[in-house]
């Protein structure tokens, strides 16, 4: 990793009106992240220092977000919009500071690596004075071609501007630039809008470089992490792509997927080596599962934490704040929320157990619940260690329950049960003879009446 100084600009301007949405475009996700977090994450892990972003008008939901996402970034406001170079000038005050590097990337652009941004910069510190992040494919139609002579960007040609010669050439535009800190101001200022728009186009700038006799090279990226978004269409291609790259992490690491294609993560899911995760696994934000656990098939995870030796599943949901301890089984059908399992506790089947605390060896039976809210607030079980609660049982929180008592199967339990105690809360049975008899003729006759 470099050690020069760099300032990133993120131009995330563009509503997206064709995603049919409320939503700026930046906003939408892939991977449980918006599209802006990704980009503003692989500055981070690039090196970037300070990072400008360059939002539309009226867009305080993506101002929030950003100061979420990263609390030191500025946003800025492109009132018209006049195309990217005009975009970019919006932080034209905080490239004004001195830096090394100044970067220019699109919120719209989720998969780009730090790796590749890495080769940008590298490119910038080995003496260039514009970088143009390029890639190669073989369906170049509507992109810019990259004009390269003897390993230097003479120019960007657009599409519609390109001779036949140069619309045969596959190194395309990504739109991803890398400026030297002591030219990328004057450079952008220097951008006309002498065009059929009246638009200033960032890509102008490889020209402008050339005329002043400055250095201008392309670097090359992957078709894949230089794909931006503009439809639904796009969003769910690009989501594929980032799932298959999961994927490989995943199994690289030495993670075993059953059936790789249906299980899906997040953008920050963690998994240690020699984990198994069967088929039609959910992950969403904020999991992690340490090595030696087993994720049954049709489970959903988000926000909680899996130990070592734990089975989850299969059909289980741990929600947010749901952590299992060593051995932890937690079977089909069980739903946790901000519940802790101690080593060893058993949850196999049919089971909610929110706000709750389960001691270590502890098993909770079949169709048990915890009644943890009562219209207005949450409310905690706490559940000692060797405690048997027995199948269909009710725990109306807050309760505790000591270690090692027996809560009868088909209890309400609605005050603390102590340590080693025996607890019943159902009614007492009855059986009246030769009554089952009776009622099935009462029954029938009514139904024949009735016919």
């Amino acid at each position: 990793m470099t050690s020069r100084s760099c300032h990133s600009v993120v131009l995330a301007a563009g509503l997206g009106t064709r995603m049919k949405s409320d939503l700026p475009k930046v906003m939408h996700e892939i991977g449980g992240l918006p599209l802006v977090g990704h980009v503003l994450k692989v500055l981070a892990d690039a090196g970037s220092e300070r990072v400008s972003v360059v939002t539309g008008p009226d867009m305080p939901d993506l101002e929030d977000l950003v100061a979420k996402l990263a609390a030191a970034a500025q946003c800025f406001v492109q009132t018209d919009r006049l195309g990217t170079a005009h975009a970019a000038l919006a932080a034209s005050s905080a490239m004004e500071m001195p830096t090394d590097d100044v970067l220019v990337l699109f919120g719209d652009t989720p998969l780009v690596t730090s790796e590749t941004i890495s080769k940008v910069r590298d490119a910038l510190a080995e003496g260039a004075d514009l970088v143009v992040l390029g890639f190669e494919t073989k369906t170049p139609h509507g992109y810019g071609r990259l004009l390269m002579k003897d390993g230097h960007l003479l120019a960007i040609r657009e599409e519609k501007d390109a001779s036949d010669a140069e619309r045969q050439i596959t190194f395309c535009n990504s739109g991803i630039m890398g400026f030297a800190g002591n030219h990328a101001l004057d450079l952008m200022r220097a951008i006309g809008n002498d065009n059929v728009k009246g638009e200033y186009y960032l890509t102008d700038a490889v020209e402008i470089a050339n005329e002043r006799g400055l250095k201008v090279v392309a670097v090359a990226g992957s078709e894949v992490e230089t794909q931006g978004i503009n439809n639904r269409a796009q969003l769910a291609a690009c989501e594929a792509d980032f799932q298959a790259r999961k994927r490989t992490e995943a199994l690289d690491s030495g993670v075993t997927l059953l059936a790789p294609d249906t299980v899906f993560f997040a953008h920050d899911t963690v998994i240690q080596a020699d984990v198994i995760i069967e088929q039609n696994v959910v992950f969403g934000p904020g999991v992690n599962i340490r090595s030696g656990a087993h994720i049954r098939a049709f489970s959903h995870l988000e926000g909680a934490a899996v130990s070592s030796g734990a089975v989850v599943g299969p059909y289980a949901r741990l929600r947010p704040g749901t952590e299992l301890g060593k051995g932890v089984r937690v079977g089909n059908f069980v739903e946790a929320k901000n519940a802790k399992f101690g080593e060893g506790a058993k949850a196999n089947h049919l089971s909610y157990v929110g706000d709750a605390r389960v001691g270590a060896k502890s098993n909770i039976g079949a169709g048990t619940i915890t009644c943890n809210y009562d219209g207005f607030l949450k409310h905690r079980t706490e559940i000692g260690s060797g405690t048997f609660v027995g199948s269909n049982s009710t725990l109306v929180a807050p309760i505790s329950i000591g270690g090692g008592a027996f809560v009868a199967a088909g209890s309400v339990i609605t005050k603390d049960v102590a340590s080693d105690a025996m607890a019943f809360g159902r009614s007492r049975q009855q059986a009246k003879d030769g009554m089952a008899k009776v009622l099935r003729e009462k029954l029938k006759k009514a139904k024949d009446q009735n016919s």
